[in-house]
């Protein structure tokens, strides 16, 4: 069993701005196909706009499909910035309280 005594700043910057980059693309699906079909249900008039607070297909359609590239940006630069402050205080942690065991499996 090994002990993680350090985090690289950069490199797990870098990880969490990647997971937090996926997320955001998850959600940016979810919001802006979610707009879209409830957009497209009140212009059918399936739908109430007054109910929905939306005039149907319009301009905040294409800004909701924005989303698509706008939050992957947005949530990869605060998984980013947030990797940063928890690789530094793991780091400044780490000599009170010990490092994480980590198990390797290998070849012997």
């Amino acid at each position: 069993m090994l002990k993680l005594k350090r985090i690289k700043v950069l490199s797990f910057a870098k990880f969490q701005a990647i997971l937090m980059a996926l997320l955001g693309l998850l959600c940016g699906v979810l919001y802006s196909i979610g707009g879209l079909f409830i957009d497209t249900l009140v212009t059918l008039q399936f739908l109430s706009p007054e109910t929905w607070s939306t005039p149907g297909l319009s301009y905040g359609t294409v800004l909701a499909l924005g989303a698509l590239s706008g939050m992957p940006i947005i949530f990869g630069l605060a998984g980013f910035f947030g990797g940063i402050v928890e690789a530094v205080l793991h780091n400044l942690v780490v000599p009170w309280f010990g490092g994480f065991n980590i198990e390797f499996e290998g070849k012997d």
